[in-house]
């Protein structure tokens, strides 16, 4: 099997993994450019066992760490590329490994390159974080009854406020009429057939919010072919996937509007 057909499978994951950590697609693409730039010029650094998912994550946390990649700074970008280095790095790192992208303990270790006896603790800094983040109003776009129900408990137990929710395109954009959310929670696939994507294009044309999609179809997301959501989550998900999330789009959204004046 060549290289690329090596690595293809997991360059969607590790795009959105990117993404999370740094707040935006470009600047999270530019990290997975330069991981695979570093692989071509070393193939043998995935050649270590056959966990190559593992050692592609390794490799791209010890660029991100080292931060040696040049991003031009987007005026328009509302991600704060100019704050990654405000951002709490490791623990949000081993959260982000673990709630988002399913790695075992061990693996997280590997990965990161901390001891297994630290993630614990690193993990309860991460989730003390997140519940001292900006309490914020939430919508939720979920058109299966226990699955929004869920989220909503979620969202309540980090001591936001659910302003409503709505399983159709058309009842998102009365929801945002009667409640302007600081957070959108969004299916892409919704009860009467219409596309939460496009319910968040249109409520995107109205208000400027952060946006977590959660799906059990990210390919339809994961494609390439136009901007990408910074927040992706696959169903079926962990609620502490969720907590990630929802701490990192407040993180970055609060940074945006803080470096706007």
């Amino acid at each position: 099997m060549s290289l690329a057909e090596t690595l293809k499978p997991h360059l969607p994951y590790l795009r959105r993994y990117a993404r999370a950590l740094t707040g935006s697609q470009k600047s999270g693409d530019a990290f997975v450019k330069a991981t695979l730039e570093a692989i071509i010029a070393d193939p043998g650094s995935l050649s270590d066992d056959n966990n190559v998912r593992v050692h592609l994550y390794r490799i791209f946390s010890g660029i991100w760490e080292s931060a040696n990649v040049s991003v031009t700074a987007d005026p328009d970008d509302n991600t704060a590329q100019s704050h990654l280095n405000a951002i709490p790095d490791i623990s949000r790192q081993v959260l982000l490994l673990t709630a988002l992208e399913g790695f075992s303990i061990s693996e997280v270790a590997k990965i990161a390159d901390v001891g297994v006896n630290s993630i614990n603790g690193l993990l309860e800094d991460a989730i003390a974080e997140i519940d001292n983040e900006i309490r914020s109003d939430v919508l939720i776009i979920e058109d299966e009854v226990l699955i929004s129900m869920e989220l909503q408990q979620i969202v309540s137990g980090l001591g936001h406020r659910v302003c409503g929710t709505a399983t159709t395109h058309k009842g998102a954009l009365e929801a945002v009429a009667k409640a302007k959310p600081s957070l959108v929670l969004a299916d892409i696939q919704l009860a009467d057939g219409s596309s939460g994507i496009d319910a968040v294009k249109d409520i995107l044309e109205k208000i400027s919010v952060p946006v977590i999609f959660i799906t059990a179809f990210p390919e339809r997301l994961l494609t390439g072919e136009r901007p990408e959501p910074t927040f992706l989550i696959t169903k079926p998900f962990q609620p502490n996937a969720i907590r990630a999330a929802i701490s990192q789009a407040l993180f970055f959204s609060t940074a945006a509007r803080d470096s706007r004046g």
